[in-house]
């Protein structure tokens, strides 16, 4: 999430330095590989993770969001689309979680509204694509 903040912030030259920053931040050889590759994916498929975003939180510009709050929503939204293997309801615990540590005392909430929105929109993706299959 930090990373995915400061390369919101200062562009994406940062990203050439998460693996010091990795390194830096003393995880073991497991997390920062997690990390990097979260990271990595989420800033890549950023378009995507924002237009979900966007779609979830319709009364909020993502322009407006505060950087904390988007590089938060960035990182969850990816992990609920891409990483099937971290169970949703995690993936949102994570967030608020950060957002309460990182962020203003209204964010917890709203990370926890726009995300369980993303899920519900995820979920019924998947409903309506195992009905495609079916046919």
């Amino acid at each position: 999430m930090q990373v995915l903040y400061q390369m919101d912030v200062q562009g994406e030259d940062v990203l050439e330095h998460l693996d010091s920053f990795l390194i830096e931040s003393g995880a073991d050889d497991m997390v920062r590989g997690l990390a990097a590759k979260w990271t990595r994916g989420a800033w890549k498929e950023l378009s995507d993770c924002d237009e979900m975003i966007r779609s979830a939180s319709i009364k909020w510009n993502i322009n407006r969001l505060c950087a904390v709050d988007k590089s938060i929503l960035r990182l969850s939204v990816y992990q609920l689309q891409r990483c099937p293997e971290i169970p949703a309801k995690v993936v949102i615990n994570e967030a608020i979680e950060l957002a309460k540590k990182y962020s203003t005392a209204q964010s917890p909430g709203f990370v926890n509204g726009v995300l369980d929105s993303v899920m519900k929109k995820l979920d019924q993706g998947g409903v309506e694509k195992d009905k495609e299959a079916a046919n």
